[in-house]
């Protein structure tokens, strides 16, 4: 029932929202609005829907830490630092200042590695996600992929942290972060791991994302990768030749404009059969190749 201290309807609150997020450039603006609304209430979007559609109310407190959170949304700090969490894939992940926040699109590069990982023949599978930042990749492999045995490697500070805490909630006795730099990264599993993913930094230096949530708030060093974005990936596919067994797969992340040259770089280091696979908008995502 509508609290008896109501300020406002749930319906009305998020029309001034949704029109408020819209002014400020946020594209959809009403699925923020349910989302930062749902944050409050402790209730999932469809549950703010319903009581939208019942004539819930907002007591004066909830209706106030809404309209703060509309109003940081609104300068265009990203929803998931608002809430402190990211979906994907079936995870929910706790991200935030320092760590790059796992997008949509990087879920059809973890199914390629999942589907990688699921296929090879040894009874506990080994894999390895370099850069693993939030933890997204490596979560994903673990979890659904249980009889794997993943590793990840990160060396930022900020995204370890987060890292941390989502390996704690998600990870089981099958998966393990790792404090390391990508380049040096486990030695001790060279030439048995059947899986190397990344999702590494691709942003040519000079190309300057476009939407504030990406150039003011996820961290440089998870989206620049030098004059042509491709720095990182020359030393991810070196390290991953180091860690393959062979007819072990690499799977990268990258723009949609670099699947020819990270194909040249693939197959100049010794990679075969490389190839470059669409996401779900049909835009070139991520790269695989197999280690001869």
């Amino acid at each position: 029932m509508p609290s008896s201290d109501a300020s406002a309807p749930v319906s009305e609150a998020l029309r001034h929202a949704s029109s408020r997020l819209e002014r400020a450039g946020v594209i959809d603006a009403i699925v923020d609005a349910e989302l930062l609304l749902g944050h409050v209430l402790a209730l999932s979007r469809g549950g703010v829907q319903a009581a939208a559609f019942r004539g819930d109310g907002l007591t004066s407190a909830q209706a106030d830490d809404f309209a703060d959170l509309v109003e940081r949304r609104a300068t265009r700090v990203p929803l998931q630092h608002l809430t402190g969490v990211a979906p994907f894939r079936s995870l929910e992940l706790s991200v935030g200042p320092g760590v790059f926040v796992p997008r949509p699109e990087t879920e059809i590069v973890a199914q390629l590695a999942i589907d990688a990982l699921r296929a090879a023949a040894a009874p506990e599978p080994i894999a390895v996600d370099l850069g693993t930042g939030s933890g997204a990749l490596a979560l994903a492999m673990a979890t659904e992929v249980p009889h794997a045995r993943v590793h990840a490697a990160e060396n930022s500070v900020d995204a370890f942290v987060w890292a941390k805490e989502n390996f704690a909630r998600w990870g089981g006795d099958n998966a393990r972060v790792a404090f390391i730099d990508l380049a040096d990264a486990f030695h001790e599993l060279d030439g048995t791991v059947s899986v190397v993913a990344s999702n590494p930094p691709y942003v040519p230096d000079d190309a300057i994302p476009r939407d504030p949530e990406v150039r003011h708030h996820d961290p440089a060093a998870a989206l620049y990768g030098g004059p042509d974005g491709l720095d990182v990936i020359r030393v991810i596919s070196r390290v991953g030749l180091r860690l393959a067994h062979p007819g072990g797969t690499i799977v990268l992340e990258h723009g949609e404009w670099q699947g020819e040259a990270i194909r040249a770089v693939l197959e100049d280091d010794g990679w075969r059969a490389a190839a470059t696979h669409p996401d779900l908008t049909m835009r070139d995502r991520a790269t695989t190749a197999v280690r001869p």
